[in-house]
């Protein structure tokens, strides 16, 4: 039991901590606005922020790390679109990410979607080892090969 308290404490603060950093976006219209204004590509994360274990090591190892942090400040719209089992949302954040989850066909979690500014698919991809540099990494050879295309 109480390993288990401590795992739902953990999970809540690295909610907080996403939130307080305020880099990631819940609004996916926004993001959109945001993404033609900087020209930046949006990644959107799928995600079950507190019961997917892939997902909370992906934060845990990549998302919550400065490195990540300072490279998507610089160059990318970050978006999460949270499927929680126990963190309250709005009706309205549902509905936007279920209909979200329906329009890109989302199968699994965590799914990582780089995005260009009117919301088409650049690249798909998920959780990868080795921390942020190496993720970091991953992400501009996916936005390379986009924009080859």
């Amino acid at each position: 039991m109480k390993k288990l308290l401590v795992v739902i404490a953990t999970l809540a603060l690295t909610g907080f901590a996403m939130a307080a950093d305020n880099i990631w976006m819940t609004d996916m219209e926004k993001a959109m606005e945001q993404s033609s204004e900087s020209g930046k590509p949006i990644l959107v994360n799928f995600t079950g922020s507190d019961w997917c274990g892939w997902c909370i090591k992906l934060d845990k190892e990549v998302f919550s790390k400065q490195a990540f942090k300072d490279y998507a400040k610089e160059n990318l719209v970050l978006v999460v679109v949270d499927f929680p089992r126990n963190i309250k949302q709005s009706a309205a954040l549902r509905k936007q990410n279920k209909e979200l989850m329906r329009k890109y066909s989302i199968k699994g979690f965590p799914t990582i979607l780089l995005l260009n500014q009117r919301g088409k698919v650049l690249a798909t991809t998920g959780y990868k080892s080795g921390g942020p540099e190496k993720y970091i990494s991953h992400l501009k050879e996916l936005i390379a090969r986009s924009e080859k295309k």
